[in-house]
């Protein structure tokens, strides 16, 4: 079965515009141009579309998702499986940020004082349930079950101002490397000891004792994974790269 691009637009909601963009940048190419100038798409990219649009739903960039989608060694069970298990996790996610404030409304329409563990329970969570979908199969593959399962037990743990305090330094860390990289400063500079430090702090605010030689594979994920970079360069290109090698670098 053929479809038009106004047919494949309609099917997937994607604008006829995106696709034609899709197409100029190599990232979905039509089966077939028809001499009316028409493009014409087949079942294999109507699934690469699919594809397309569950690792946008992921936050991916468009040239990551080419370089995926293009690695000879992408196999689609494997990584709709992973698919899967990310949109598990995000309902996890959404089913407690509901019952938080669900929780909150009722203690204020019974003038109850909710503690302030309870009022960041839902928040730690989700921060453990991100991470397990970013770097969890891959940390666990690297430092095992029961490292993992520890360290996500002490992020559970912070007290209020420990959780705020590691909120912050992650949200500094990505303006210091956003900063650095955009005044060409190198990860070998005292900026990037001092972001090395940082990310020291963040990796062991909870308690984790730190360890130069995890610390370098950690970041070394950084950059071997699109999923990684994708979030230090939300903003700015190079800022997983930096951070990786201000880290090698200056970790001991």
């Amino acid at each position: 079965m053929e479809y038009s691009i106004h047919a494949l637009s309609n099917l997937s909601g994607v604008t006829t515009r995106t696709l034609r963009w899709y197409d100029k940048i190599g990232l979905l190419k039509p089966r077939r141009v028809a001499e009316s100038g028409y493009r014409y798409y087949g079942r294999e990219e109507v699934d690469r579309l699919q594809d397309i649009l569950f690792f946008r739903a992921l936050g991916v960039e468009l040239a990551q998702i080419k370089a995926c989608l293009d690695d000879p060694s992408f196999v689609r069970l494997e990584a709709l499986r992973r698919h899967l298990t990310a949109l598990e996790e995000e309902r996890t996610r959404l089913v407690r940020m509901i019952q938080s404030v669900q929780d909150t409304i009722q203690a204020e329409e019974r003038n109850e004082i909710m503690s302030d563990e309870k009022k960041f329970e839902a928040f730690k969570k989700q921060a453990v349930a991100e991470n397990e979908t970013a770097y969890g199969e891959e940390i666990r593959q690297k430092y095992g079950n029961k490292e993992v399962d520890a360290a996500n037990k002490a992020v559970m743990g912070l007290t209020q101002d420990q959780y705020r305090e590691w909120t912050e330094l992650g949200t500094e860390i990505r303006r210091k490397l956003e900063e650095a990289v955009r005044a060409g400063i190198t990860p070998d500079s005292q900026e990037g000891k001092s972001i090395t430090g940082l990310h020291k702090r963040w990796l062991t605010l909870s308690g984790t004792a730190y360890d130069p030689k995890k610390h370098r594979g950690i970041a070394e994920l950084y950059v071997a994974d699109p999923r990684f970079t994708a979030y230090y360069d939300q903003n700015i290109p190079g800022c997983a790269q930096f951070l990786r090698d201000a880290v090698q670098h200056w970790a001991e």
